[in-house]
């Protein structure tokens, strides 16, 4: 099993270095200047303009900026943001423990939803919650995230006034009190990303665990009186989950994508936002330590992903 992490992360490292070459030649081409402010502030003299662009290269060709970016990354260094006037990982790192928070929350959420509902339905094939789920599910993932997150801001905060449309980290209280308005704001953002995961995983999980429960191994096990229960939890769903984390790992792009437009929605301080308002101000440096943030998170799901395969079906980690 070392063998096989060890070969994954090696994997994951040129693709690392393939992303954020991309992500910076596209950056780089892209229409803007950050420096566009200073350029038409007449309080700052054209000769202070031309020595900060001088002293962070941007007018150096795109290899070298690449470089230069790439060897501040490996030592720590993610640049300055010409926006807020600090440093990038300062930035990154006082909002990435709330979208954090948020995407964690809405997966476990889906997954709770997604696995014993998925499972239970394909016991059950045809019957009236079969039909029900499969319904539920269909609506789920055809409703985007933008239309459920304004329909729960008029259900729950304006119609009911039971729960905060906007997201704040700044709570006053401590102890309980704290506790219990983190979980309350969190409720609706959490809510939209995970119902909106659980639809397409309850399907998933469904087709998976039909595909496997009609496999002879699963005929077999209840020839010899083994009970119902220990042959779909021991038989069918460990061989079921295989693909159904292949899904989870390739939705983790479509989270983050939600996660971005659920931060705008509630105004949540994620770096989802960060990157919107960052893109709007042509901050470069904050975008692309934000989109290389993003990507570094997919790479390690997937590495995860591709770590339980190998405990689901040990063949694998021998390939």
């Amino acid at each position: 099993m070392s063998q096989y992490v060890l070969r994954r992360l090696l994997i994951a490292i040129p693709s690392l270095l393939g992303i954020s070459l991309v992500l910076f030649v596209v950056l780089a081409l892209a229409p803007g200047d950050p420096f566009s402010e200073l350029a038409t502030n007449p309080n700052v003299p054209p000769e202070v303009a031309l020595a900060l662009r001088a002293k962070f290269g941007l007018d150096d060709p795109i290899y070298l900026r690449y470089l230069h970016w790439l060897n501040a990354m490996l030592h720590g260094d993610w640049g300055f943001s010409f926006v807020s006037r600090m440093n990038v990982d300062t930035l990154i790192l006082q909002r990435l423990p709330t979208t954090l928070y948020v995407i964690g929350s809405a997966q476990i959420l889906a997954l709770l939803i997604a696995i014993p509902v998925g499972v239970y339905a394909a016991t059950k094939p045809y019957s009236l919650f079969d039909q029900v789920a499969n319904t539920l599910a269909f609506v789920g993932f055809s409703l985007p995230t933008f239309f459920t997150g304004i329909l729960f801001i008029l259900i729950f905060s304006v119609t009911l006034d039971w729960l905060p449309f906007v997201y704040t980290t700044d709570i006053k209280g401590t102890g309980i009190h704290w506790l219990a308005e983190t979980i309350r704001q969190a409720i609706m953002p959490v809510a939209v990303l995970g119902l909106f995961q659980a639809a397409s995983m309850t399907r998933f999980v469904r087709s998976a665990m039909l595909d496997v429960i009609r496999l002879d191994y699963v005929t077999t096990a209840r020839a010899k009186g083994i009970g119902q229960r220990r042959v779909i939890i021991k038989h069918v769903m460990r061989n079921a989950m295989i693909p159904v984390v292949t899904l989870i790992a390739l939705q983790i792009p479509a989270v983050f994508g939600g996660a971005i437009v659920t931060e705008q929605i509630f105004r949540i301080p994620g770096i989802g936002s960060l990157l919107i308002s960052s893109i709007l101000s042509n901050d470069t440096p904050v975008v692309m330590a934000v989109t290389f943030v993003f990507a570094c998170l997919v790479v390690l799901f997937n590495l995860i992903a591709d770590v339980l395969y190998g405990w689901l079906d040990p063949r694998i980690s021998l390939r």
